[in-house]
């Protein structure tokens, strides 16, 4: 409203202006004059009363340029808002509908007028002499694509009996073999009967018979080739899509019938448009349209049950996701088929017909339709391309399934990236054109690199996994130092995991942090984002965590410090001052100890004064024994060395135990027997195993070589019993439960004394 205001005032100071005397002006005078902010009637007088007309009409152009300037800027933000495409996409496009259901009577009326243009043009002797033509033309390029059919026979023939090669490589270049066999045979047929056609066919029937070769016959056989290529329909043995040999052909005929019925379209505007006939009148393409896009519901509601098993595949461990995403296809084929064509009228709502004409609407729901199958190649490609599993066990298995994961989730990224660009592409949008365009464009483009930085963030997040999970999985498998199932904690624990095991899972951890927090940056930046407050924002918090927490600094700077001593790793038995047990996690500030009988420990880095390991490089352990007095040492000794030489040359044992099982003498003597010992060197978790077979096997020994085992005994001295042969039942379980007794009391004793 300002604006409008000054611009009436300065109107009427030019009027007032040029109604005064011409006077000649100097160089000075034609200055440029600056307004106030603030203008009153006062202000207005005094400065007209001191301006020349040069300098009048320069302020006057100045003022009309930024009204003008107002008003292009608020009829911009009035027509190109959210507003005007609701309107086109809801009400144009129902519009679009009843234009082409009130162009039904001139449908038929205008195609009747296009033929008769055609036979007014030529004559009917004309059009039979088309006619003939057109066939001689057809004729022309099918002996030439037989004679290089011939010719190239030797190339690979796929028949019904034929085994499938072992390798997916073999498959696809077999299938591939017979697609360019197929291709040249297309494009010998084009490229001879465009020959002969340009050679006997009259200039002004040459368009005509342009569109008949190439949209009728041409454009439905290549897509011939690529279905055959895909589907297989008669060789299921080289069928790379799971589907059945009913699917298969189903799908193939129909993507067949889909091929004519888009090539009679495109012929039939194009033979129209040559009549002279206003195809926009005539709305034939509307209908044309409207049956294809339900020939591709028909067909997608038809073969539901078909395509859901195509997109499963062939794996067995298919997620609930993909489970869910394999029987949402035929209907997601339905939607992208009607929302296409809803485009399409959206489209012509805008009367952006032009943009259409390249067909760029169908090309991307091909591509979209394509997409899930593009998903079912990946996870195909990735189960021939995966390495063999690392290791055995639990671990092993978990990490090359983790691996798989992501080189799935590697490809459908790829396979993404692929599929924008080239519907992108379809739509004449670029990179370059998004650069050099206006400001909406420019948005776009800074969407589009926000985009890609993500995806290139995320397969960097995915190849650091896979790197450092195959890694971790022959760290903790390859070396044997995955838990056994019968490996037994406490008592010194068990064996530890490798060095590099323990540090990769923190490794891990902040490559994963690191890059989310660098490309988060990098694609803030991508969108315009001004990152710098963001860096300084994060230093001053930094700062004050810092401050705030220096428990939690103190803890994560020991825990550095005690992976760089390689103080301890994961698996190993410690003692850490206050509890003991086996390590099962390490993260950047804590570890977790799990005690023998079951209670997990959460023990942060700062709190560890000492660190005790029981499982580092070897074990020593000693056993007991107690014998007879009258036992004779030596023939003990020998049977030590046996038993340790058998039990270390045993498979399960040889790798694991240092040295032999060996006596070690007479350690004590009791008021039972003698006690001999004797000990072996192991791996740390190993000792545990060969302690149950060496147990088992001294007392097979002592069997053998009839020595028992020393026992406790209590004697009872009755006096004054010289014939105890004349003692009662009575006198004997008297006897019996008094020795008993004895015996208990001097078991609590000993006990007690312990």
């Amino acid at each position: 409203m300002l604006t409008r205001i000054l611009s009436s005032a300065l109107a009427l100071i030019l009027c007032v202006a040029f109604s005064g005397a011409v006077q000649a002006q100097s160089a000075t005078d034609t200055a440029s004059v600056t307004l106030p902010e603030t203008l009153s009637p006062e202000n207005v007088r005094d400065l007209v009363a001191g301006l020349s007309d040069e300098q009048v009409r320069g302020l006057l152009l100045e003022r009309l340029d930024a009204v003008a300037q107002a008003q292009a800027a608020e009829s911009a933000d009035d027509s190109g808002g959210l507003g005007e495409i609701f309107y086109h996409v809801t009400t144009g496009a129902v519009g679009q509908i009843l234009i082409a259901i009130k162009a039904i009577p001139n449908l038929f009326s205008l195609q009747a007028l296009s033929i008769s243009n055609f036979f007014s043009q030529f004559g009917f002797s004309g059009v039979l002499l088309f006619v003939g033509l057109c066939l001689t033309v057809i004729a022309a390029g099918f002996a030439a694509e037989w004679l290089v059919n011939r010719l190239t026979r030797g190339w690979h023939t796929l028949n019904e009996d034929d085994e499938r090669p072992e390798t997916l490589r073999a498959t696809v270049a077999a299938l591939f073999r017979r697609l360019c066999r197929d291709l040249l045979g297309v494009f010998v047929f084009f490229a001879v009967g465009r020959t002969v056609a340009f050679s006997i066919i009259p200039l002004e029937m040459l368009p005509f018979a342009q569109i008949i070769l190439f949209n009728l016959v041409a454009l439905p056989r290549i897509v011939i080739a690529f279905s055959r290529f895909l589907l297989a329909p008669k060789r299921a043995n080289y069928r790379m899509v799971n589907a059945d040999t009913q699917t298969a052909q189903f799908l193939n005929r129909h993507i067949i019938g889909f091929s004519f019925l888009f090539g009679f379209t495109i012929a039939i505007l194009g033979f129209n448009e040559l009549n002279q006939v206003p195809v926009a009148d005539m709305r034939l393409g509307f209908w044309l349209n409207l049956s294809l896009h339900l020939y591709i519901v028909w067909i997608a509601w038809t073969a539901r049950d078909g395509l859901i098993q195509m997109m499963r595949g062939p794996d067995k461990g298919v997620s609930e996701i993909e489970a869910k995403v394999s029987s949402a296809y035929p209907y997601f084929a339905i939607a992208v088929s009607l929302a296409t064509w809803w485009l399409v009228l959206t489209l012509s709502s805008y009367g952006q017909i032009d943009l259409l004409r390249t067909a760029p609407h169908f090309k991307t729901m091909a591509v979209l339709l394509l997409a899930p199958a593009l998903d079912t190649m990946v996870r195909g490609i990735v189960r021939n391309i995966m390495p063999p599993m690392l290791g055995e066990g639990v671990i092993a298995r978990r990490a090359h399934h983790a691996t798989e994961l992501s080189y799935v989730r590697i490809g459908r990224v790829i396979v993404f990236g692929l599929v924008v660009l080239v519907i992108a592409n379809f739509w004449g949008v670029t990179l370059a054109s998004l650069a050099a365009g206006a400001v909406g464009a420019r948005l776009a483009g800074n969407v589009v690199a926000f985009l890609i930085t993500i995806a290139i963030g995320y397969l960097l997040w995915e190849v650091v996994s896979v790197v450092i999970n195959r890694q971790l999985a022959k760290e903790m498998t390859a070396s044997g130092e995955a838990p056994s199932e019968e490996q037994e904690l406490g008592d010194g624990g068990g064996a530890g995991s490798s060095r590099l095991s323990t540090v990769l899972p923190l490794i891990l951890l902040v490559s994963r942090i690191t890059i989310v927090v660098l490309f988060t940056l990098l694609a803030l930046s991508g969108l315009g984002v001004d990152t710098t407050p963001l860096l300084a924002g994060a230093g001053i918090a930094g700062l004050a965590i810092g401050f705030g927490a220096q428990k939690l600094v103190t803890d994560v700077v020991s825990g550095v410090f005690f992976l760089v001593d390689d103080a301890f790793r994961v698996g190993e038995y410690v003692d850490v001052g206050d509890v003991k047990g086996t390590i099962e996690k390490i993260s950047v500030r804590s570890m977790q100890l799990r005690h023998h009988l079951g209670l997990v420990h959460t023990v942060p880095y700062g709190d560890i004064a000492k660190v005790t390991n029981f499982s580092r490089d070897w074990v020593i352990t000693k056993l007991k024994f107690t014998v007879p007095f009258d036992t004779d040492p030596e023939k003990v000794r020998k049977m030590f060395k046996k038993i340790g030489q058998e039990v270390q040359a045993m498979d399960e044992f040889k790798d694991d135990m240092l040295q032999p099982f060996k006596s070690q003498g007479v350690y004590n003597f009791d008021d039972v027997g003698m006690v001999v010992r004797g000990k072996f060197m192991a791996k740390p978790g190993s000792q545990f195993m060969m302690r149950k077979e060496i147990y088992n096997r001294v007392k097979a020994a002592f069997d053998e070589a009839g020595i028992d085992f020393a026992r406790r005994e209590v004697r009872v001295n009755i006096p004054n019993l010289e014939d105890h042969d004349e003692l009662t039942d009575e006198d004997k379980a008297r006897i019996t439960a008094a020795a008993a007794a004895e015996a208990e009391t001097r078991d609590q004793d000993a006990a007690g004394k312990k």
